[in-house]
Formats: C-alpha cells, sequence, structure tokens
C-alpha cells in the first residue's frame, strides 16, 4: 500500500480503480500571418466567447467560497487588459505571428520568468494565466479528445484537467478526480464542486497507477493506492455512512428550524444572483437573508437600467412568495469593479471607496437601485439592508433618499410597501455603535468575512497570511456578542450572514448569544439546520445525560 498527500478540493470518499489520463498542452506551431488585425480581432473574440463561458460558470454552478469567487474576477480581469494581454497583443503585431501561437508563447515566457519564486500570489497569478491561455488557445481553435471513462465508475488521475474536460465526463462514470496540477481556488475545482465529485490536487500524479484499485479521502486529502484488506474495509464502512448522512440531511429540507428546547431561529440563504434561487427552496431555507445585487453591475459594459433591476427584485419577491428576501444594495469597489464605473485607482481599495460610500457618490446609481427594489416589494417581501455604514450621517444621507424614491413613486401612483430595513455589521466602528445604529433599522446582520479581516488588520485575501487569519479569533466573538446584546437593546434583530454563520461547530454558541438568525450558502442549509435542532438554547434546559455526553 502507498500513501499519497494533497490538498482537498472537494470532500467526500471515493473507493475504485484509478484511470491515469495524461494530456498534453496545446503545441502551437511558429506561424508567420499577413493580416495582423484579423488575428488581433481572433484574440478579442476568444476573450468575449472565455468571458462569457467565466461568467456562466460563476453564475451557474454550485454556490462559491469567497476564494473561488475572486479568483473567477480575477481571471475575468485578466481577459480585459493588463501586462499579459498586452505582451500577447504587441507579439502579434510586432511579430506578425498567430494568435494562438501569440498566447502560448507568452505564457510560457512568464512562466519561465516567475517558476523559481515562492511568492503565493505570483504563483497564483501565473496558475491563472496558465488557465486563462488553455481557454482562450482552445477558443481559437485548438482541442482536446474527449476522455473515454470506460464502463465502470473510476478515480481519474491526471497531471492536470481544463474545464471543459470535466464538464464533458460522464458523471455517473466519476467516482473522483486526482491532480497534480491546479489549486483548491481553480476553475477545475469549482466544477468539481458544482458536479459534487471528491477531487484532490498537488498530488504527484504516477502513470502506473493505472488499473490500481485506490481510496479517496476527500476529507483529509489522503489517497491511497492498493489500500489493504483492513483499510478497504474501513473505507467501505465510512463511505457507507458518508452517503447515509448526506441522504439524512436531505430528509430534514422541509424541517423546522427549532432547538431541542423549543427556540425558534431563522435559518436564511445566501445567494449570489438569480440562479441560486431554487437552491434556496430546494433546501428549505426560510428566505434569503442577503441577496448580493453585485452580479447584476459586473461583466458588462454599462450600468443596468432601472427596469432591468425592477424584473430582477420582482422575481426573487414573487419565487419567495411569503418568505423574506434580504436585498442587499450594491457594494462596489474594492475588489468588485467593472471598467464603465471608472473607478480610480487607490493604493488601499479594501480600505476604500466601496460599499455604501460609494453609492452615496454616485447617487444616480444609488437611487436607480432604491426605486427597483422599493418597486418590487409590492410583489412580496422584499427587505433592504446596506452595506458597510460606519456612521449614523451615512444613514441620514440614504433616508433623504429613500424619501425622495417614495416622492417619486407616489407621484407616478406605482405601488410600494414599507419595507424592513438592515445594516450590515462588518467594521468594528459599526460594532462599537451597533446600539445608535440597531435605533435606526429593523435588523442588523453581522458580515463576519470583513469584521474579521478589519478586526484583525489582515487581508482575507493575501496568501501569506492564510496561516495567520483566524476568523474564530476571540475578539471577533466578543463582537458578534457585543452587537447581538446591543442590537436587541435597541429593539431590532441581530443576523449573521458571513461565512462563520456555517461553521456548525459554534451554532449552539451563537443561539446562546442570543442571535434571531442565520443566514449561509443554500449548501450548508441542511448541515446548520441539523447542528439547530440538536442545540440547546438555554443550557439549564440540557438533560442531565445529553451534558454527560457532550
Amino acid at each position: 500500500m502507498e500513501i499519497y498527500k494533497g490538498t482537498s478540493a472537494f470532500s467526500g470518499i471515493a473507493i475504485g480503480k484509478i484511470l491515469y489520463y495524461h494530456r498534453g498542452e496545446y503545441q502551437i506551431r511558429q506561424s508567420m500571418v499577413d493580416n495582423v488585425k484579423k488575428e488581433l480581432d481572433r484574440l478579442d473574440n476568444a476573450r468575449t466567447a472565455v468571458k462569457n463561458q467565466i461568467q456562466h460558470m460563476y453564475k451557474n454552478g454550485a454556490p462559491l467560497p469567497k476564494e473561488q469567487e475572486l479568483t473567477l474576477k480575477r481571471q475575468l480581469k485578466l481577459l480585459s487588459g493588463g501586462s499579459f494581454q498586452r505582451a500577447v497583443e504587441s507579439m502579434i503585431t510586432t511579430e506578425k505571428v498567430s494568435a494562438a501561437y501569440a498566447v502560448q508563447t507568452t505564457r510560457d515566457e512568464l512562466a519561465n520568468v516567475f517558476r523559481k519564486l515562492e511568492d503565493e500570489a505570483v504563483k497564483e497569478q501565473i496558475e491563472n494565466i496558465r488557465e486563462i491561455s488553455e481557454l482562450l488557445i482552445g477558443a481559437m481553435g485548438g482541442s482536446h479528445a474527449r476522455i473515454n471513462l470506460g464502463d465502470e465508475p473510476v478515480i481519474l488521475a491526471a497531471e492536470q484537467l481544463s474545464p471543459n474536460e470535466l464538464l464533458e465526463m460522464n458523471k455517473a462514470r466519476l467516482l473522483a478526480v486526482v491532480m497534480h496540477q491546479g489549486s483548491v481556488i481553480s476553475h477545475v475545482s469549482i466544477m468539481a464542486k458544482s458536479m459534487e465529485v471528491p477531487t484532490l490536487v498537488e498530488v504527484e500524479i504516477q502513470k502506473e497507477w493505472d488499473g490500481h484499485m485506490a481510496i479517496v479521502d476527500g476529507y483529509t486529502g489522503t489517497l491511497y493506492i492498493d489500500p489493504e484488506p483492513e483499510l478497504l474495509k474501513e473505507y467501505e464502512i465510512r463511505h457507507a455512512a458518508d452517503k447515509e448522512e448526506r441522504e439524512e440531511l436531505l430528509r430534514l429540507r422541509n424541517h423546522k428550524d427549532i432547538t431541542a428546547d423549543g427556540k425558534e431561529i431563522k435559518l436564511l440563504a445566501n445567494i449570489g444572483n438569480l440562479d441560486d434561487l431554487n437552491t434556496v427552496l430546494y433546501y428549505g431555507a426560510a428566505g434569503i437573508g442577503l441577496l448580493r445585487s453585485e452580479f447584476q453591475y459586473l461583466g458588462r459594459e454599462n450600468y443596468p437600467r432601472e427596469n432591468e433591476l425592477f424584473r430582477a427584485y420582482k422575481k426573487v419577491a414573487e419565487d419567495m412568495d411569503e418568505r423574506p428576501a434580504v436585498i442587499r444594495t450594491v457594494d462596489l469597489g474594492a475588489d468588485r469593479q467593472a471598467e464603465y464605473m471608472a473607478i480610480p485607482d487607490e493604493v488601499n481599495p479594501m480600505m476604500g471607496n466601496r460599499g455604501i460610500r460609494l453609492c452615496l457618490d454616485r447617487k444616480k446609481m444609488f437611487k436607480a437601485q432604491l426605486r427597483a427594489i422599493y418597486r418590487a416589494s409590492a410583489y412580496g417581501n422584499i427587505n433592504l439592508m446596506y452595506p458597510m455604514i460606519t456612521s449614523e450621517d451615512e444613514l441620514d444621507e440614504i433616508e433623504k433618499l429613500i424619501r425622495e424614491v417614495k416622492k417619486g413613486l407616489d407621484e407616478k401612483n406605482i405601488p410600494y410597501k414599507n419595507i424592513r430595513t438592515g445594516i450590515m455589521i462588518e467594521t468594528p466602528a459599526a460594532v462599537m455603535i451597533s446600539e445608535e445604529l440597531g435605533k435606526r433599522v429593523d435588523f442588523l446582520s453581522l458580515g463576519t468575512n470583513d469584521l474579521t479581516q478589519y478586526t484583525l488588520a489582515m487581508d482575507r485575501q493575501n496568501l501569506l497570511l492564510k496561516d495567520k487569519y483566524n476568523d474564530h479569533h476571540p475578539a471577533l466573538v466578543k463582537m458578534i456578542r457585543m452587537v447581538t446584546e446591543a442590537g436587541h437593546k435597541s429593539g431590532c434583530e441581530v443576523y449573521i450572514c458571513g461565512e462563520l454563520a456555517a461553521d456548525s461547530n459554534l451554532t449552539e454558541a451563537f443561539i446562546q448569544m442570543g442571535v434571531d438568525g442565520l443566514s449561509v450558502v443554500p449548501a450548508c442549509v441542511l448541515p446548520v439546520r441539523k447542528a439547530i435542532c440538536s442545540s440547546y438554547a438555554d443550557e439549564a434546559n440540557r438533560p442531565a445525560e445529553a451534558v454527560k455526553e457532550k
């Protein structure tokens, strides 16, 4: 038996024979061209095609962790300009070579220049360039043979795979994927997540494995080749239990979110686009706790019109029916930008003119969104939430705009409701004045992602800090408790809607702090529901035998 350690990109257990697949990269011969403009047009058309492909992946795949969202956005940015694209265009123009050859050569040159550097950010950028280059070349006519997985389900082992190759495979024949190249935030890993296929990356692949029995443990990132009989039997039992647990969770879809001692907790879902609406209903969430409205502003050439926004929000309201749907006003700036917005470069954009600050600077854009939200409120249970609030002065400006919006709707006899409003608590400043803010709105919602990085003074996107970044820091836990107490004192509800809300190990602690609800990605609704049902809101209500077990 041989044991190999990798990095888990998607959890789960798989047992079966390995199918080894080696794919060489595109190798394009240098060829001179007469029509440089034609090649530049080919490159531009390929860029558009790949952008559409990536946006489709981003919008229609499974709900993505923040890191993976950022990777897709960085790759879209690579396609929109920058040194890589300029280098490719320059090579086509000056050396009069084909667009595909220019992409391949530029990719290889950059990889060779930076291959010895250990900086994680540079390594990630090179990996993004490799993926983008392959997609561009494929869009310009290159292609790989489709992988034939055979008649029996297999564990696919490969040096690397493209997203298209993975998508073309017969999912029923694919037990797991093990790769050498790639990362947990690569396109292939994202697609594996959407296909719910256990996946390992950073494993030293050997072609001699072909046909051998193997075990993939996607929980620990371990690959076992030719496992011993005792280990194989153990994993067969674990695999059956894993499957049974998943099926058991599905039986909770229509279960109420009530603790073991009878307290009801609102369990809502976070979504990033309209394609996620069905998953909210499928997993039985009580509603939408956070609709990130940025999807309507990114990946396009101009601002969305009010009617376009209205149609989207109307669909949300109608699909959710009586369930609440919290629409967060657009949080642009920092890592969420589009060229048409012409947002000035900032030294530290994560602490710059983003969120509500940018909206209040661009009141025409902001009022269009507010009007659309209020118009849609007539069709369901729409709620409104503001990001990155740090002062009551900002609320004063917002309320003035809302009065103007309502006056305009009244003048045109357009119906709307007086909808509930809330504030994202994402900064230490908002934490410290949460009681005052709570008096102005109906609910507060702790955005633990940003709150963590601002509290620790650590950029959550900085790979150099990944081992130091601690979203369970005692200071953060104290802040959650502080906001919950302050919010209730001011008469409003308090929710948690960051990634920390999905940590089922903390569910009972949050409930005992007094939070009114949790909002998580749809795929985490059922595990958190299970945790809620086994939690006690009051420790004094826990039976003596349960205390011993705990």
